[in-house]
């Protein structure tokens, strides 16, 4: 039986932010599924350092760049092309955070923030959708769990991620009949410097340990790179999940599903079974018959014989 072929292999994939972190895992997660690899990012030793540390078959090339640079990110997305092909996934990857009481917070700190994961996600969108499609490619926008439930402490990253999760929405409708796919990642408490450093704050440090147990966990990047590196279809873990994901980037290339598809959805994380479950289109409910009281059943309870 002929081995089965990742349908990634000999495609480009862009990774914002891949100096460390989630988008150096999940840069590696791309490669080892046969991608050619481009890395963007502000720290030109630490990209190289990834870049030579790759071990999959494809290609791998580092940029450095910052996102919020209308002008230098259309330029490596022209160089991307012309060095290592038009890209079929686009990981919008690149974040940063600051902490602490909005009333005390430093103005140009805390625009900062916004700027490089709300913006810098949209210029990364506006430069590489050229790319996307001719390749009729997937972007993957990265959000975090915090996009749908607010911390006190962190306005400025609660903020911009509730804001790159609206506009992924937003482009994924503007975009399905041009056949490119959007997804999005939810990201929980993953090891990486940005949460080193939030642990570093007693505050924040005293929100994490108050969360509930699954909550509060904080997972291996690899671990959450699993699912964001090939779009999210299942979960790493069979009892609590580290990212929930709409999407698929292993459909990069292919024809975009059309109609209800290319309306906003959010997909669950189903413990258990660690698969997601998606909202899709309506079911028809059969009509209740005029006068008909509903049944309300107990879990376990049968109903009554008539």
């Amino acid at each position: 039986m002929a081995a089965k072929v990742s349908p990634l292999r000999g495609r480009t994939a862009v990774v914002t932010g891949a100096a460390r972190g989630l988008g150096e895992a999940v840069a590696r997660r791309l490669a080892d599924r046969g991608a050619d690899v481009a890395l963007l990012g502000r720290e030109e030793n630490a990209l190289a350092r990834v870049r030579d540390s790759l071990t999959g078959p494809g290609r791998a090339l580092c940029w450095e760049v910052d996102v919020t640079d209308d002008a230098g990110m259309a330029r490596v997305a022209a160089e991307v092309r012309e060095r290592l092909g038009a890209p079929s996934v686009v990981v919008a990857n690149a974040g940063v955070a600051e902490g602490g009481p909005f009333a005390e917070s430093d103005p140009a700190t805390w625009r900062r923030v916004i700027e490089v994961n709300l913006i810098g996600s949209a210029v990364t969108a506006r430069s590489f959708l050229p790319a996307l499609f001719d390749t009729r490619g997937f972007f993957l926008q990265v959000a975090s769990l915090a996009s749908i439930g607010a911390a006190p402490m962190m306005s400025a990253y609660c903020a911009s991620k509730a804001g790159v999760e609206s506009f992924a929405h937003s482009l994924r409708a503007e975009l399905a009949h041009r056949q490119v796919g959007v997804g999005i990642a939810y990201i929980n408490w993953t090891d990486t410097d940005m949460i080193r450093d939030a642990d570093a704050h007693a505050v924040l440090r005293e929100l994490r340990g108050h969360m509930p147990p699954p909550a509060r966990r904080v997972y291996p990047a690899a671990q959450v790179a699993g699912p964001a590196g090939r779009g999210g279809r299942t979960a790493p873990s069979d009892r609590v999940h580290a990212v929930v994901a709409t999407g698929d980037a292993t459909r990069a290339g292919r024809h975009a599903p059309r109609g209800h598809d290319a309306l906003p959805s959010r997909a669950a994380a189903s413990r258990g079974s660690g698969t997601l479950r998606g909202h899709g289109p309506a079911r028809r409910r059969r009509p209740r018959r005029r006068g008909a009281r509903p049944r309300i059943l107990q879990r376990g309870m049968k109903p009554a014989s008539a």
